[in-house]
């Protein structure tokens, strides 16, 4: 929570207290660049003992409460009919206002059922953004991405408060365009990821589904951050400044005709599930759930992982919870700012971007400037960030290069899990290298699946950037950090 100083200053203290620590250990840079390369400069592939801040994600990375803990003791392990169950879809109805609760193991695994529903060949499915795994499964089904986002959205330095919206023009020329008949839903994301985290405001959702509903277009949230959403809508939109995060939460989801969630994210558990207040879509995905997760009552979740879902559902809504990550991420971005580090303003939720573009403005995008970004980074600091630019593109069916219209290092903040000393010191570290960046010099594909390559795609440094980077660090911090 942001609290202000006796100098006027904002500080985001932690409304929480640290009672169990895992232990973590900083390698040395030789040990990072050895690491590195046989990750293939791949920070997914990273070992978590060569990690010393994994600020890949926050998918299922935050810290649980002691509530959550405590609750996955009492877990029914029934395979059909587990009182587990019926604990989370009570906390699905007091929060969301949603009766009809069909469990998964994550949100892709939603995103699976909603595409194997409802996405025919020859579909559109137009969004905000797409997510990587969202696209990819709604393009196997034989559907096509459509991104309608405003032109704001890719401005990475901005004061728009809501680049997360739908722009509705777009949207009714997709309607004249394509026929509502070949429209299989819009969806909006909560926060839009590959965007920078960034946030709609309840007006334009409200927009989409007023034109949605007119059409007989079902609108289909992604409630992943859900709890960030609302507390941006609080915190940003005037007329949403008395509500509370609950009654906003509730708003979102009573708006919509599917909500779908990974609960990695705000529920701080691993698992998901799809919700919604129509008995005809409910029973459409049913008979679906059993063949790819597993029975209605666990969906392919251990009921543990349940247990904790019921209750983080229910604190998500605290705005001291909603907001505790949010607040690290604006203080994250506003010190790399004030040291001409270019970021990704306003700062979303998520984490914290870095404009790998601005940051490294000679290098062509075919050389992966996100990716070696990433790199660079882990290799000064041991923090260990994702890209989410070109190298999270799929090649063209010809196979040439899709560049990305962003080229971001996404450094997560899980919530609750680092203090403000480890994001003080990811900050020393990023203003550093900005002063070696001549020394990146980009990436190469040495190995390269036909999907998904930002998983398991291995690269190397263009003539060995990397050891002459760790090399440059030694001189000044020597061989010890």
């Amino acid at each position: 929570m942001n609290i202000k100083l006796s100098n006027g200053k904002m500080l985001p203290v932690e409304m929480h207290k640290i009672k169990i620590i895992q232990q973590t250990r900083l390698p040395n840079a030789d040990e990072r660049l050895q690491a590195m390369e046989e990750a293939g400069y791949n920070t997914f592939l990273l070992r978590t003992r060569n990690v010393f801040l994994d600020m890949l994600t926050d998918s299922g990375t935050n810290a649980m409460s002691d509530n959550q803990l405590g609750a996955m003791m009492v877990a029914d392990d029934a395979y059909a009919g587990s009182e587990s169950f019926y604990k989370l879809q009570d906390s699905v109805k007091e929060i969301f206002g949603l009766p009809y609760l069909l469990p998964a193991h994550q949100g892709r695994a939603a995103e699976h059922l909603l595409a194997k529903v409802f996405v025919k060949p020859g579909d559109v499915v137009p969004m905000n953004y797409h997510f990587t795994t969202t696209k990819a499964h709604f393009t196997l089904a034989g559907g096509t991405v459509l991104e309608i986002f405003t032109d704001e959205a890719l401005n990475t330095d901005s004061k728009v408060l809501f680049k997360g919206n739908i722009d509705t023009d777009k949207f009714l020329d997709v309607i004249k365009t394509y026929g509502s008949e070949k429209i299989s839903f819009v969806r909006m994301e909560a926060t839009t990821n590959l965007l920078g985290g960034q946030p709609f405001s309840m007006a334009n959702y409200k927009k989409v589904k007023e034109i949605a509903a007119a059409n007989n277009i079902k609108l289909v949230l992604d409630a992943s951050l859900i709890s960030e959403q609302a507390y941006f809508i609080k915190e940003r939109e005037e007329s949403y400044k008395d509500r509370s995060v609950a009654e906003i939460i509730w708003e979102l989801a009573d708006i919509a005709d599917i909500v779908y969630l990974s609960g990695r994210k705000s529920c701080a558990v691993r698992g998901g599930f799809i919700a919604t207040k129509n008995k005809e879509i409910f029973d459409l995905i049913l008979p679906w759930l059993p063949v790819y997760e597993g029975f209605a009552t666990y969906g392919g979740m251990s009921t543990k992982e349940i247990e904790a879902m019921a209750v983080g559902v229910r604190e998500m809504t605290q705005y001291s919870v909603a907001s505790s990550s949010a607040d690290m991420i604006q203080y994250f971005a506003e010190q790399l700012k004030a040291r001409g580090i270019p970021v990704v303003t306003p700062p979303g939720r998520l984490a914290c971007h870095i404009d790998a573009r601005r940051f490294l403005p000679d290098m062509h995008p075919s050389k992966y400037i996100a990716a070696s970004l990433t790199a660079a980074v882990y290799l000064v600091s041991g923090a260990r960030g994702m890209e989410r630019g070109t190298m999270s593109e799929q090649r063209n069916p010809d196979g040439s290069e899709v560049f990305s219209e962003l080229e971001l290092l996404r450094l997560a903040v899980p919530r609750r899990t680092y203090t403000l000393a480890h994001i003080d010191y990811v900050v020393d570290r990023v203003v550093w290298l900005a002063n070696h960046k001549d020394l990146i010099k980009g990436l190469i594909f040495y190995e390269e699946p036909p999907i998904l390559r930002f998983f398991f795609g291995k690269m190397k440094a263009i003539d060995n950037w990397g050891a002459e980077l760790v090399e440059a660090f030694k001189k000044d911090f020597g061989p010890d950090l």
